[in-house]
């Protein structure tokens, strides 16, 4: 049984927590509206369609995740901001292609209209390719370094790329109607989800002056907590309406595409995302109390199940 300093010290942990993200939330909301064009601009409704993408709501999962890193390194906060800001473009970049006919084929983001049912097909693929260009200009403004920009340019970009992102959504849709076993379905949401949030977490590092040992080990952080995040998807597209995800629930299924729950099962999936949960706190074992955001990070991917 916990005893009372035991239960005191977890309550103002979450405070302490809950207090954190919430004023890293305002940064970034603040660092996007800075780093986009006004919707009044020419052409404005190009402008308008990425600006209804970006501030559609979302966890701002990846943001997070690079400020708690930088945090757990010492990283300069307006660096860190300003990096997650371009790396939260790219992920709404890929929602923006993801919803596409041609893709997932989505109607529903975030509980409103896709953007290409708001706007047009041709309107949200360039609010797409604005984001994507739009992020590596943002983190050349990036207070640090140049050849430490660099470094961040080049990671956020194999994460966009055919090893990450775009070689994930072509194993997705390549794997449309076939059964595939678990490694692929781990090399494929490795690449799709994964990448994105193992930069974020590098990128954080990044902005400080990591050792090899400290990315290596928020590397395997990063991964368990890449894979479990897309794990707890799966069984959220079947568990829960509409309404609940601000997407369209069970759309996987209905596309007959391979997911944990497919492929592996509704009860061994939430075991393989409690697992990977103890495998991203155990990365971190080597780290202080100013992980401890990585790690609530971690425990909330997870308990989106409960």
């Amino acid at each position: 049984m916990q005893n009372v300093h035991d239960v005191l010290t977890t309550e103002e942990g979450q405070r302490a927590f809950a207090h954190w993200r919430l004023a890293g939330l305002d940064r970034l909301e603040c660092e996007l509206e800075a780093q986009l064009s006004c919707a009044l601009m020419p052409p404005a409704r190009l402008h308008e369609a990425v600006r209804y993408a970006v501030f559609g709501g979302g966890k701002r999962l990846r943001p997070l995740l690079c400020q708690a890193s930088g945090v757990a390194l010492g990283a300069d906060r307006q660096a860190l901001d300003t990096v997650g800001a371009a790396v939260e473009m790219v992920h709404i970049s890929s929602l923006v292609y993801d919803d596409l006919p041609a893709m997932d084929d989505d109607s529903l983001r975030h509980g409103r209209p896709s953007v290409h049912i708001q706007f047009d097909e041709a309107t949200a693929i360039l609010a797409g390719s604005a984001l994507l260009t739009q992020a590596f200009m943002t983190l050349r403004h990036t207070p640090i370094p140049p050849a430490r920009q660099a470094l961040l340019m080049e990671t956020l970009a194999r994460a966009a790329g055919p090893d990450g992102l775009c070689g994930g959504q072509m194993l997705d849709l390549d794997s449309l109607g076939s059964v595939i076993g678990l490694p692929v379905l781990n090399l494929m949401y490795q690449m799709k989800t994964g990448a994105l949030i193992r930069a974020a977490v590098r990128m954080g590092a990044l902005c400080a002056e990591p050792s090899d040992a400290d990315l290596e080990a928020l590397d395997r952080y990063a991964t368990a907590i890449g894979l479990a995040f897309q794990v707890v998807d799966d069984i959220l597209d079947v568990t829960q309406d509409s309404a609940t995800l601000g997407k369209t629930a069970g759309k996987d299924a209905q596309d007959h595409k391979p997911t944990y729950v497919s492929v592996f099962g509704l009860d061994p999936s939430r075991r393989l995302a409690r697992l990977l949960n103890e495998q991203a706190h155990a990365a971190l074992a080597g780290f202080d109390a100013r992980a401890t955001y990585l790690r609530e990070l971690a425990d909330q991917i997870v308990n989106r199940l409960h």
